[in-house]
């Protein structure tokens, strides 16, 4: 780490923020929550099909446990600690154990590859690890046998397939803790010094930007930042005390650490793990949370069981769909249009509400969601709708990593299906002349890890360049309209933001993922994934039938189906933006080969480069190509395989006809 991140009460680091109080940090907090509310739940987690409970005593019990056994390890201020695995209490507790250290907890995907992995433990001088099982210790064993030897330290929670014989380095969390109690008898003082040894001004978590350009960035948060952001929030309603939440979206991502962690300890949520993240659906109906996260596309993929579900259902239950969610999509419209519900609607609504709305949200686990949200790409306006017509008061929000994701969010009040709200309270947002997003607050982090020169570009006078195009509206709510370095002209000059029309495509439910092209060419094009659950659905009842993803994405009537979403967003583009060609590609976008990022951005370059002959092929007028595919097997080895894909025209008259 620099030198200046080292030092708890750095000069600089006090100059950034002189208004914070140096005991303002989360273990503060979560110390003030074991001694005023040491017999409240914090934490559950489902092991085993049975929930098993935290209190807060037991909480803060564990931490400092863990925290008194990574510092008998020789784990000190400054080290980075890897974390890795699905959500886990251990792990949890693990992180805020090397945050009472002064250490930097630095969580991964789990599903990195060793390859990328590697990266990251180089170009942070990892020594230790806390991971969740077998699959992550074989994947660290794998890289240090591959010439990483500075990995001293292998802490696992799960101790199946390590019991008896755990490879060199490898040791069981709870033997740590164990240890680490120990040296509680050992050393009275020791508890209470943990409790104080970090500071406001100290970096709390590495976390990592998304990678779409090149290696991830660090971004280190400290406990200001994360906290300014958290009480930012509380104030402006987007957080209550005391909300029931579920932990299941991965670790490494800015949110989980917000919302599980700072906001958790901060308010005293209730934090509940799901038992695998395959049963988090399930559990959500057990959970019953208050306040509930998803991504545009979870939202979408809920909404497509849905669907599904009804259509498999009795007579009556389609029939009480059919009636009242049209009915309820309408009524929210007008609302969202500014228009008051004449009594008469307001009341059927209420009937609709007991007959189908309520049951249909229990069945769900949605039925005491107060706070849904969702952030990341745009969600689809028949998405949003419908959850909002089913009675959640759906919100979206704005933010990045390197603002703790939150500075902008919809109020209650003035929901609209195009912008992303106001700023929170605290929060200070302008549009450059260049039309890029800028904002300053006590929640923008100082610096990104070790990359002076990035940290330069990104923070200038005083404000946080996002890198995002927007504008703001007459009524102060923000509209983002994508990446500014993704501002692209054709070779006929004609400016557009790929991910624009992108997001436009992935409204429909059919289309999982898809990349339009353009750039210095003639006319726009795409690739096209398609959603596997709701065409395979589709074809189901249209009886197509099919053998695979591959051979159901070239079936001549799915890529009718695909054209008539295009065709849905070209009407909504100038004529010179159209899309005129697109292909179904035969799988979809893999992290793995580097096409996306761990949260599903895409890399373009990488995909310019894999998918070569087909863009060719979509700019020479061709109508298929015969792909040779790249496969990889999980033994390292790869081949090829053979794809005839067909390649979609969609003219300029085909387009107003089918619009």
């Amino acid at each position: 780490m620099q030198p200046e991140q080292r030092q708890p009460h750095a000069i600089g680091d006090i100059a950034l923020h002189p208004h914070w109080q140096s005991h303002d940090h989360l273990i503060h907090w979560l110390v003030y929550n074991a001694e005023h509310h040491g017999h409240e739940v914090a934490l559950r987690e489902r092991r085993r099909g049975i929930w098993q409970s935290y209190t807060w005593r037991q909480y803060l019990d564990e931490v400092l446990a863990l925290a008194a056994g990574l510092e008998a390890l020789g784990v000190e201020p400054g080290d980075r600690v890897l974390v890795i695995g699905d959500n886990r209490p251990a792990l949890y507790f693990g992180m805020l154990a090397a945050i009472a250290l002064r250490a930097l907890p630095s969580p991964a995907y789990p599903d990195t590859p060793p390859e990328e992995l590697r990266g990251q433990l180089e170009t942070e001088s990892i020594r230790c690890a806390l991971v969740e099982d077998q699959e992550q210790v074989d994947k660290l064993l794998t890289i240090r046998a591959a010439g990483y030897g500075a990995l001293d330290h292998i802490l696992y929670d799960d101790p199946r397939g390590l019991e008896q014989a755990p490879p060199p380095g490898a040791r069981a969390i709870a033997a740590l803790s164990a240890q680490g109690r120990a040296r509680f008898s050992a050393e009275p003082g020791l508890r209470a010094a943990l409790q104080e040894r970090t500071s406001v001004h100290a970096p709390a978590v590495l976390l990592h930007s998304s990678g779409t350009t090149g290696r991830p960035k660090g971004i280190p948060l400290k406990h200001g930042h994360i906290i300014a952001a958290v009480r930012n929030a509380s104030r402006a309603g987007y957080f209550r005390e005391g909300e029931v939440h579920m932990a299941y979206l991965p670790m490494a991502w800015v949110g989980d650490f917000i919302f599980s962690v700072g906001a958790a300890i901060l308010l005293r949520f209730c934090v509940h793990i799901p038992e695998q993240q395959e049963t988090a659906l399930h559990d959500l109906r057990e959970i019953a949370p208050t306040l509930y996260f998803g991504s545009p596309r979870a939202w979408s993929s809920m909404l497509t069981r849905i669907q599904v579900g009804i259509k498999e259902s009795s007579p009556l239950k389609r029939a009480l769909y059919a009636h009242f969610m049209p009915f309820a999509e309408r009524l929210e419209r007008d609302r969202l249009e500014g228009r008051r519900p004449a009594p008469w609607r307001r009341l059927w609504r209420g009937v609709g509400e007991v007959l189908m709305f309520g049951p249909l949200k229990d069945q769900l686990g949605l039925r005491r969601v107060a706070r849904p949200y969702t952030a990341g790409d745009a969600m689809g306006e028949d998405v949003f709708l419908f959850f909002r017509a089913l009675g959640l008061d759906l919100r979206q929000f704005y933010g990045q990593t390197e603002n703790c994701a939150l500075c902008v969010a919809q109020d209650p009040g003035s929901v609209s299906l195009h912008t992303a709200g106001r700023p929170f309270p605290g929060v200070e947002l302008r549009i450059s002349d260049e039309g890029e997003i800028l904002m300053r607050a006590d929640n923008v982090f100082d610096g990104y890890f070790d990359n002076p020169e990035a940290t330069a570009e990104t923070l200038r006078a005083g404000w946080m360049h996002t890198g995002d195009a927007g504008q703001l509206e007459a009524d102060g709510q923000l509209v983002v309209l994508g990446r500014l370095s993704e501002v692209v002209y054709t070779n006929t000059g004609e400016r557009f933001i790929p991910t624009y029309i992108e997001n436009r495509l992935k409204f429909s439910d059919y289309i999982r993922e898809a990349c339009v092209l353009g750039r210095e060419r003639d006319f726009l094009a795409a690739l096209v994934v398609i959603d596997s659950e709701a065409v395979g659905h589709w074809a189901q009842i249209n009886g197509v039938p099919y053998t695979s993803f591959a051979d159901l994405s070239q079936k001549p009537e799915v890529y009718a189906l695909v054209r008539a979403e295009v065709a849905r967003v070209n009407a909504l583009l100038p004529p010179a933006l159209a899309i005129r060609s697109f292909v179904n590609l035969h799988k979809a976008f893999d992290p793995d080969d580097g096409e996306v990022t761990r949260t599903r951005k895409l890399r373009r370059d990488v995909i310019d480069a894999h998918y070569a002959p087909i863009i060719e092929s979509l700019y020479a007028g061709r109508d298929s190509i015969e792909y040779e595919a790249r496969i990889g097997y999980e033994t390292g080895a790869s081949g090829t395989l053979k794809r005839h894909l067909a390649i979609a025209r969609v003219n300029a008259d085909r387009i107003a006809e089918e619009a």
